[in-house]
Parts: structure tokens; C-alpha cells; sequence
């Protein structure tokens, strides 16, 4: 659904200025309150992938800052990536990397566009 909703948006070009182009979105595309709610939080430790999972389960799509917990202990990360991972497909949300110090978590009805298929 997100993809759905990321598809509206069209960027075009004139005289070397890149210029957005806004179409109106179907309220029904969106959720029961009409909107998507996206959450920028912070992983410092183990103990905050309670919180990540918490705000998904409940529809939120979650940019999750990991440089802190990357840069203090590799080896922990890794256990709140895999524990996240894992929550994810459970229900069947969708989890991306974005660069090295960000995860992108989503719900069950949205997904990140990793591209072209081929």
C-alpha cells in the first residue's frame, strides 16, 4: 500500500530545477484514521526493540536510528536487528537498512521499494 501511495508522487524536470507534482490520495488507501503514522526512534539497547515492535504491531511505520547502538556494540545490534527481523515476519511487516544508520520497519500493509523487479 505503500508502494501505492509513494506511486503518486511524480517528479519532473524543467530548466535544470526539479519540480514535484502532487496527486490527490484515495482516503480509502490509507488507514482506519485516514493517515499513516511514521516514527523516528532511537536504538541505544536491547531493550528498546519492545518499544519497535510495540509502535509496528499497532500500524506505525518506524525509521529506527541505530548509529548509537553500531557505533557502542556491534554484537548487540545484531540481537535487536534479528529479534526485529524476526517480529517482522511474523507479521508479515517488511524490514529495509537504509545507508548504515537507519531501519526502515513496516506493518503488514505497506512494503519498501527495493527496486525494480526483475
Amino acid at each position: 500500500m505503500l508502494k501505492e501511495l509513494l506511486g503518486k508522487f511524480k517528479s519532473t524536470r524543467t530548466e535544470g530545477k526539479t519540480e514535484e507534482e502532487f496527486l490527490e490520495v484515495d482516503s480509502s488507501l490509507l488507514g482506519e484514521q485516514g493517515k499513516v503514522s511514521v516514527r523516528i526512534e532511537h536504538l541505544k539497547g536491547f531493550a528498546d526493540t519492545e518499544k519497535v515492535q510495540q509502535l509496528v504491531r499497532e500500524g506505525n511505520v518506524v525509521f529506527l536510528k541505530i548509529r548509537e547502538l553500531r557505533d557502542k556494540d556491534i554484537n548487540e545490534l545484531k540481537r535487536c536487528v534479528d529479534r526485529l527481523r524476526k517480529t517482522c515476519l511474523a507479521m508479515n511487516g517488511d524490514i529495509v537498512g537504509v545507508d548504515e544508520d537507519f531501519l526502515i520497519i513496516t506493518p503488514d500493509f505497506a512494503r519498501v521499494f527495493r527496486g525494480k523487479a526483475a
